[in-house]
């Protein structure tokens, strides 16, 4: 394999190529966590202010795949960004802050963030982002049986042919599982 097509055969894979709006108004964090998910393989814009981060989504719905939010920001809290992400664009959140007061890490988790991470960052938690979008369930669109990454079943897709192809292999139908019915 020459090394263009290796290039190619691992952007194409999810989740490199993971589109990430990360929203703080303090610079030197937006650099280092800029940096770190580059390393991730992800595509990342950054905001320095969350009104303009709003807009940013709203002009572009289907332009990023997951945002992470310092919580505290002069414009608007990134409580407030959750919510308004929440209501009009359904994408998954996660909530940062140099404090891990019980009070704030609470309130993001219940009011829906998928994660509340505490600076410093690592880089192994921002590795992991990617499961937020796979989990985040979406409308099924698709005409046919196929899922998209960003519909978040991929990896229900990715099981069951893998299921069917085993299945074929062996062709017996008898060792894969049936559907149980409960008798009243």
């Amino acid at each position: 394999m020459s090394p263009a097509s290796s290039s190619v055969a691992v952007s194409d894979q999810f989740p490199a190529g993971l589109r990430v709006l990360v929203v703080d108004d303090d610079p030197i964090w937006l650099r280092i966590l800029e940096k770190m998910l580059r390393k991730c393989l992800y595509e990342v814009t950054k905001c320095n202010r969350a009104e303009i981060a709003l807009d940013m989504l709203r002009m572009s719905k289907n332009g990023y795949d997951i945002v992470i939010s310092d919580v505290h920001m002069p414009d608007m809290d990134g409580f407030k960004l959750h919510e308004q992400v929440g209501l009009e664009m359904d994408l998954p959140v996660i909530m940062m802050s140099v404090d891990g007061c019980t009070q704030d890490v609470m309130k993001g988790v219940t009011h829906g963030a998928c994660n509340y991470l505490l600076k410093p960052i690592r880089i192994k938690e921002l590795r992991n982002i990617w499961q937020h979008v796979a989990q985040q369930p979406k409308p099924f669109e698709e005409s046919d049986d196929s899922y998209s990454v960003n519909q978040g079943n991929w990896r229900t897709s990715n099981r069951r042919k893998d299921e069917e192809e085993e299945a074929e292999k062996r062709d017996d139908t008898s060792t894969l599982k049936k559907p149980r019915f409960l008798v009243s």
